[in-house]
């Protein structure tokens, strides 16, 4: 889900520890947010767990503080002169790494692939983000909340291009493993910017120095996150696989996981929850009626693609309503 870029977290003549060690406490709310997504994927828990309810939120809250502590680690790093060198070496390694996780999951999964993860939304936010080193605290934070607020209440078709989805101002949001746009994520990073610019002026950094850095394995994770990142998930998959050759998981029903699914994507709209059971009800009836719900299953036909499941949908929507 999420890693730090990994600026210097050091003011004055010492590191501050403790924002390496909440960095790592950070990777392990990631880790064990990814293992559950990979439980999902492998069929251990139910479609649609991890992209609703508790665990969004907890995915939401885990992307928001790694991009806090980059904002933040951008003060401690380049103010009051950005340090051009360490800053571009930094920023290379995020993009290349960037580059080929989305090169791998397009190999892997290439209708989600990651085109715009969290990677990408730090590289660009941190580049970003050098532009409000030194106004002050207040307008940075200004800004952070209106980049939060502005998908919120203002889309536009505009940005429905592919090539604009990393906007996040899209009115349909695409379909990816990771998708991190630049709206509302900047605004995380622009908090954590004003914040270390407060930190700074308060001398609340020199406190910080003298609290107890935790668990030396947390700092070490803290200070090297983007090799944890980038070696973390291939060994949960690896893990999560090896339990499906020792404990394989209860064959799904059908019928059930397709009434969550399409249960859990109606309610995502603003829509009456009865509605949604009754529709996804319809549906279904009407699949295995005219023989489509296995192929439909199997992805030999597609939702977007097959005018007989647009028919039945419209049919459903009238006959629900």
């Amino acid at each position: 889900m999420s890693v730090a870029l990994p600026h210097d977290v050091a003011y004055g003549s010492r590191r501050i520890e403790i924002i390496d060690t909440l960095r790592g406490l950070a990777l392990v709310a990631m880790a064990t947010y990814h293992f559950s997504w990979d439980l999902e994927f492998f069929g251990y828990l139910d479609p649609g767990t991890t992209t609703h309810g508790f665990l969004k939120l907890y995915a939401r809250g885990i992307a928001g503080s790694f991009l806090f502590l980059v904002g933040l680690s951008l003060v401690l790093g380049h103010y009051p002169a950005i340090r051009w060198s360490s800053f571009g070496k930094r920023l290379a390694m995020i993009v290349a790494a960037a580059l080929a996780i989305s090169a791998a999951t397009y190999i892997a999964t290439p209708d989600a692939f990651i085109f715009f993860g969290i990677l990408h939304s730090i590289a660009l936010a941190s580049a970003l983000g050098l532009a409000f080193l030194r106004l002050p605290p207040i307008l940075t934070m200004l800004v952070g909340a209106a980049a939060i607020a502005l998908p919120q209440v203002w889309r536009s078709d505009l940005f429905d291009a592919s090539w604009l989805w990393w906007t996040g101002l899209a009115t349909t949001p695409p379909r990816s493993n990771d998708y991190v746009p630049l709206m509302p994520w900047l605004g995380m990073v622009l908090f954590g910017i004003a914040t270390g610019r407060l930190l700074l002026s308060s001398g609340w950094l020199d406190r910080l120095r003298q609290v107890s850095p935790g668990p030396r394995l947390l700092r070490l994770a803290g200070r090297h996150s983007l090799a944890v990142y980038l070696v973390h998930q291939p060994l949960l998959i690896a893990i999560a696989w090896l339990m499906t050759l020792v404990a394989p998981p209860a064959a799904p029903d059908s019928d059930a996981a397709y009434l969550r699914s399409c249960e859990l994507n109606c309610s995502a709209q603003p829509a009456d929850p009865g509605l949604c059971v009754r529709f996804c009800a319809c549906t279904l009836d009407r699949l295995q009626q005219q023989n489509l719900f296995a192929d439909l299953q199997s992805g030999a036909i597609s939702i977007e693609n097959d005018d007989r499941i647009s028919r039945l949908a419209s049919e459903c929507t009238a006959a629900s309503q």
